[in-house]
């Protein structure tokens, strides 16, 4: 029997002390590679601005086994006469799912900042120190702690693409704490129905869409919304971005190393 979606929200969250913050790894396989074309807003007009691509490889941190995902984004010269956009992020994850390390190095208009988040589990809980290189040169560093699980943006997504989402309603939240290099920030993943979306390889696949939401008091922030192939790799078919200086989106243009058979197309 599949896991109920109260199953999942559980293992995700995993409340109780002294809880591993494991999860079963069913979308992706080592080797995945994903290619996008990347589209920036500017004054209403969506231009091409350049690529993106999100790969997964077996590797090793500190020398235990571990799946190493990036996601970069790269501008072209003629939208940086606009706006530079340079985003590298990079996580490591246990073969368990287990958060392990992560790093933003993102260049946005003239600013540039790297955030770094390091997890470790000496004594069976989560500890959690974050480094953030502010624009300027200088460091910062931090200790916190959390009675639930901390995640970073690239690790909870990678997390995500393995949940079941038999029974899931429109939207059906996941609360978890969002580290970056400075601090925590309560976040969420809203799941906001079906929908089909054309990639830019031509093809039109059903999707689930996922949004990332941080929270600032009552107020909510969507940061990023995935539109995830309805079938059991969720292969992100098209990113929304939410910047600083406005929005760009993200198509799939090619897809190889998928761990599962495609059965999202529609034809």
């Amino acid at each position: 029997m599949r896991k109920t979606l109260l199953t999942i929200i559980a293992a995700l969250v995993a409340m109780a002390a002294g809880a591993q913050c494991t999860f079963r790894n069913t979308a992706f396989k080592s080797g995945e590679f994903l290619s996008y074309n990347l589209y920036y807003n500017w004054q209403f007009v969506w231009v091409k601005a350049g690529t993106a691509a999100m790969s997964t490889v077996q590797s090793q941190y500190r020398g235990h086994q571990a799946y190493r995902s990036s996601l970069t984004t790269r501008g072209n010269k003629r939208v940086d006469d606009m706006f530079v956009l340079r985003d590298t992020l990079l996580c490591y994850t246990s073969t368990k799912m287990e958060p392990l390390y992560f790093r933003k190095g993102a260049r946005e208009g003239s600013r540039y900042t790297v955030d770094e988040v390091f997890y470790s589990y000496p004594d069976g809980r989560q500890h959690v120190r974050l480094h953030r290189q502010k624009n300027d040169g200088t460091h910062i560093w931090k200790n916190v702690s959390d009675d639930q699980c901390v995640f970073d943006m690239l690790s909870i997504f990678m997390r995500a693409r393995s949940f079941d989402p038999t029974g899931w309603k429109k939207g059906q939240t996941v609360n978890f704490p969002m580290a970056d290099g400075r601090d925590l920030t309560p976040a969420l993943i809203r799941y906001r129905g079906k929908t089909n979306v054309k990639a830019d390889n031509g093809k039109k696949y059903r999707c689930l869409q996922l949004s990332y939401i941080e929270r600032d008091g009552n107020k909510e922030k969507e940061i990023v919304r995935f539109y995830v192939s309805d079938d059991d790799n969720h292969v992100p078919v098209r990113l929304d971005m939410f910047l600083r200086f406005g929005s760009a989106k993200a198509f799939l243009v090619g897809m190889k190393g998928v761990r599962n058979e495609i059965k999202a197309e529609v034809k």
